[in-house]
């Protein structure tokens, strides 16, 4: 695999422990179809994404990119304690 993808692995590892340190990332050593389904895991709930491959290579360099992700995973990482919380 390419020291691009590599990076980009690494930085949206980063933006995901940067958020929630418990959250267990796990990205495929390839892309599918043009994307990386990508798995975090915090205790018993597993959540899938989808992310572009460019969007990993220019994760590191683009601002505008790891802004949009950052979003994208906060949302996915919401979704465990909405997903966690029970009932009233």
């Amino acid at each position: 695999m390419s020291d691009e993808f590599e990076e980009g692995k690494k930085k949206f590892v980063e933006v995901v422990k940067s958020i929630d340190g418990a959250v267990e990332v796990v990205i495929p050593v390839t892309p599918s179809r043009g994307n990386f389904l990508i798995s975090l895991t915090k205790g018993k709930v597993r959540k899938f994404m989808s992310v572009n491959e460019d969007d990993i290579v220019e994760l590191s360099e683009d601002e505008d990119i790891l802004k949009k992700v950052t979003g994208e995973v906060k949302t996915a990482i919401a979704e465990f304690a909405a997903g966690s919380a029970g009932g009233p």
